[in-house]
């Protein structure tokens, strides 16, 4: 690769050395460096790239590419090359070093507070369905073809993300769907992509903090951006914060929800429990007329069909195929049925804070179960707070709470058990205690009665839990195969 060429996209001053040079490989981690290499000098949380500068010139860096504020050493070889912010020249660089393979894909990205990962997966489920040829990025995983590569970032650093486009064009793959974060959208890990389609599908005070948004203004502010970066926006248009997130916009706008004034409506709104599977139907109209049903519950999963519908249209599916896709799309960990038997429902959500498990339960309320079962324990090594407020929710909800172990890291299992009884004890809510996730699993089953919804909260798509600084195998669907052995019951899988 051409040095010239790969800076051609961003604005830049060559303090020292010379354009006309050849690059190996771009590297962004001090770690990685080699000879004729471009180093980008990225100030992270716990380290600054910029302090590896004379081990990049030592190991003969080909180029350096740094903030234009940093003082630089004489007399190098290295060509020196000074930006204004480096990650978004890395973003840049990143696609140039590619062959900016973003623009052989259709692009649909997806942010919000909730909703991105279930309509990721509810969108690839129908375009898929529909003959497409799907790639996916997100929280949970990539999935390039039949490779599925775990997920470190909801949105990874901008190189890594040009080389999974890039495997994606290789792999045939025409559209990509990606969830869009608001750390990613700050850190610009997604500048320089034109998407066909950005997304927008709720936002509350959420990722507020030292290492993340400084406040809910800030964090309004970097969902805003994908908004002027894509061809058409899609929009919740019953979020209230609506007007904020559309500010400066510079797409075509389309809406979604169920009031009045939007583009696309849901009306004629149900619920049903049939054998043990919960689940709503709808209608729609507007941009697009159809009855819809899912299997999956809840007014936030009309919320998220909705989304996937809107988004659906702009690919010519056909109605059979956007139902038949919704009735079969799971989302690992995100309100996972699992089907035991026809007299009681069985689930697995991530919903792991008060906000997220909160909305669950009422929404599991409005389904009028025998009983409502909340199993859940809390993350060591966290906010206390957070076990004092779940406690409280489950307490005030569930008819009945299990508390057992999540991920204790580095504190004892029966301390966090106990934080989490001091909430619930504000409540008059029944509770027990099993340490033990397995057999607090295995209790639910075997106690369950007909009508019952019983929800395991807090672990969904993870498959380890994290004991003293080491991750131990542990997935609740294996748990619950177990239980199920133990018991005599006959599992046929999700």
């Amino acid at each position: 690769m051409k040095l010239k060429t790969l800076l051609k996209d961003i604005d830049h001053k060559i303090v020292s050395g010379r354009v006309e040079r050849e690059i190996t490989k771009v590297v962004y981690d001090s770690r990685k460096l080699e000879k004729d290499c471009l180093f980008i000098c990225i100030k992270g949380a716990n380290f600054d790239g910029h302090s590896a500068i004379p081990e990049a010139i030592e190991k003969e860096a080909g180029a350096i590419v740094l903030m234009d504020d940093t003082d630089v050493p004489a007399d190098s070889d290295t060509t020196l090359v000074k930006v204004s912010d480096t990650r978004l020249a890395m973003a840049y660089i990143s696609a140039a070093s590619y062959g900016y393979p973003s623009k052989k894909l259709r692009v649909i990205g997806v942010t919000g507070t909730k909703g991105k990962t279930t309509t990721t997966y509810l969108v690839k489920s129908i375009l898929e369905n529909a003959g497409y040829k799907v790639g996916l990025i997100g929280t949970i995983e990539t999935i390039i073809g039949k490779e599925h590569i775990h997920a470190l970032n909801t949105t990874p650093e901008s190189y890594v993300l040009q080389e999974y486009f890039d495997r994606m064009v290789k792999e045939g793959i025409e559209v990509v769907v990606m969830e869009v974060s608001s750390q990613a959208l700050m850190l610009k890990r997604t500048a320089g992509i034109e998407f066909e389609l950005g997304i927008f599908t709720n936002i509350e005070p959420d990722h507020i903090g030292p290492n993340e948004h400084k406040d809910f203004e800030d964090y309004l502010y970097c969902k805003s951006l994908l908004f002027k970066q894509c061809k058409v926006g899609i929009l919740n248009g019953d979020d209230e914060h609506l007007p904020d997130i559309l500010k400066d916009h510079t797409c075509r706008v389309e809406t979604y929800g169920m009031g009045e004034d939007v583009m696309l409506r849901a009306y004629n709104i149900g619920l049903f429990n049939k054998n043990g599977v919960l689940g709503v139907e709808f209608d729609t109209k507007g941009l697009f007329d159809m009855h819809a049903i899912s299997d999956t519950p809840g007014r936030f999963s009309v919320y998220n069909a909705l989304c996937a519908i809107a988004i659906c249209r702009h690919f010519d599916i056909s109605r059979e195929d956007i139902n038949a896709a919704l009735k079969n799309a799971r989302v690992k960990g995100r309100i996972e049925m699992v089907k035991i038997s026809d007299e009681y429902s069985l689930m697995i959500d991530y919903a792991h804070n008060a906000m997220a498990l909160e909305s669950l339960l009422s929404t599991l309320k409005e389904y009028s179960p025998g009983r409502l079962v909340c199993l859940f324990g809390c993350g060591g090594n966290r906010a206390k707070s957070r076990r004092y407020e779940m406690g409280e929710v489950s307490g005030k909800i569930a008819d009945l709470t299990v508390i057992t172990s999540d991920n204790p890291r580095f504190e004892e299992p029966m301390d966090i058990i106990a934080d989490i009884r001091t909430g619930i004890e504000k409540t008059d809510g029944k509770y027990v205690e099993i340490p033990d996730r397995k057999e607090a699993i295995k209790y639910v089953i075997e106690n369950a009665r007909k009508g019952d919804v019983i929800v395991l909260a807090g672990k969904g798509h993870e498959d380890y839990q994290e004991i003293k600084g080491v991750k131990y195998p542990m997935d609740e669907r294996t748990l619950i195969r177990e239980a199920c052995e133990e018991l005599s019951i006959e599992y046929s899988g999700i």
